[in-house]
């Protein structure tokens, strides 16, 4: 797969979260491109074409699960890869019943972030 033309994007309101995300993401090919709040997301989904997302639960503003639930990005149909700093059952349970792909715990295994983009990616094609 070339990952070169692979647009990933990044939403986590930290931006020492989103440089190391996106650094990852580059060193393995992909194209990320971040966002520092889910509605700088949202409002770039109008433009681009992302085959997943990373996306952080807890944000001021707009949550994770509120980016989930907006129509337009449900109508895109771009995986997310959910990322949360708390492991708690129900944050996962509900995630996943909004349509996650993945919920994984910060701080990220780099492994199997990588795993779950590369599935989401795929998915998504």
């Amino acid at each position: 797969m070339d990952t070169h033309a692979v647009k990933v994007a990044v939403v986590d309101d930290e931006a020492s979260v989103r440089k190391a995300l996106a650094r990852l993401l580059r060193a393995a090919g992909y194209q990320p491109l971040t966002y520092a709040s889910g509605a700088d997301f949202l409002d770039a989904l109008g433009r681009e074409r992302f085959a997943c997302l990373v996306l952080d639960l807890q944000m001021p503003g707009m949550s994770g699960l509120d980016v989930q639930a907006w129509p337009l990005f449900r109508q895109a149909g771009v995986p997310a890869i959910v990322i949360s700093a708390r492991d708690e059952r129900e944050a996962r349970e509900t995630c996943m019943a909004a349509g996650a792909f993945a919920y994984l715990t910060k701080p990220v295994d780099d492994r199997e972030l990588l795993a779950a983009v590369q599935a989401a990616s795929a998915k998504a094609r």
